[in-house]
């Protein structure tokens, strides 16, 4: 009898997320089973009650998936499921809490081809701007970008004590460089974009923050990518399917273009679907982050 694939979903939250069933159906998998309100010391025993039960064998045809809404729990989670595995009873895990490593890697390498393909220029030195940027996936977008070399702003809509907190977190978590504000206004958002070459927009669906009116203000604008797919879309004048079209209203920056949520939900979902499928395919096990989606992301685009 073949041994069947297995991926256990483990998540802090009330729910596992339906979205991340499916991906995990669609990438392979024959049994799926979630795990709903798991804390952080819980992971130890769970990971090694799923190994041994299935023998070197079964290992290798076994999964873990990471979820939930806070990327540095997800992080302590994935950290504490390697710590777990004992020789030769050792299995892949992928982290994407909220889909904010796979969303965010989409989105910063579909900005990145964006700024190569039509400014000639890379991510290393270019002021981005992250608006919804204490969120999971302005977060996990803000974390990308600096990496790669943008010098990177995150924005909350209403604390800057929240901006600075969050920027200070990652910054230790991540080894990289956030700065954080917030933008309570129209005036406070133009004042941000005024010397911005990148703008990501991650924030809440359904909310629209750049206005025809803050986009005019954008002196250096190049790329503005939006992972907001629910109207009122998230930038003025960026249709859902935009892959690079000329940016409306960023009249003092006729050369900037824009990306919609659909143009990077595309990427998203082959980039999660091939990575759930690399819990399975991969001979030596692998342990998968924001930075592993981010690699193949760059591939994809």
């Amino acid at each position: 009898m073949a041994i069947r694939s297995i991926i256990h979903l483990f998540d802090p939250m009330p729910h596992n997320s339906p979205f991340d069933l499916n991906m995990a159906a669609d990438a392979g998998f024959d049994v799926l089973l979630p795990y709903s309100n798991v804390k952080l010391e819980e992971i130890n025993g769970l990971v090694q009650d799923a190994i041994f039960s299935r023998g070197p064998t079964g290992v290798k045809r076994t999964g873990f998936f990471i979820g939930g809404r806070d990327i540095g729990l997800a992080m302590d989670m994935l950290a504490a499921a390697k710590n777990a595995m004992v020789s030769p009873f050792v299995v892949s895990v992928l982290a994407d809490p909220s889909g904010a490593f796979t969303t965010a890697a989409a989105l910063v390498a579909s900005v990145e081809k964006q700024l190569r393909e039509k400014h000639g220029l890379e991510l290393q030195d270019r002021r981005a701007v992250v608006f919804g940027g204490t969120g999971p996936v302005g977060l996990a977008t803000a974390v990308i970008a600096s990496l790669a070399g943008a010098h990177t702003t995150i924005v909350d809509h209403l604390s800057i004590e929240v901006a600075l907190q969050k920027a200070d977190e990652y910054n230790r978590l991540c080894g990289c460089v956030l700065h954080g504000t917030y933008a309570s206004s129209d005036a406070d958002k133009a004042r941000l974009i005024s010397h911005a070459d990148l703008v990501f927009c991650a924030a809440r669906a359904g909310v629209e923050v750049l206005s025809a009116d803050v986009l005019a203000d954008g002196q250096k604008l190049k790329v503005v990518g939006d992972v907001n797919a629910v109207p009122p879309l998230g930038v003025e004048g960026i249709k859902r399917m935009d892959n690079g079209a000329p940016l409306q209203y960023a009249t003092h920056s006729p050369n900037a273009v824009g990306i919609g949520a659909l143009a990077v939900g595309n990427v998203k979902y082959q980039l999660q679907n091939r990575l759930l499928a690399l819990l399975l395919e991969t001979e030596t096990p692998v342990y998968l982050d924001f930075r592993d989606a981010f690699q193949k992301a760059r591939e994809l685009v």
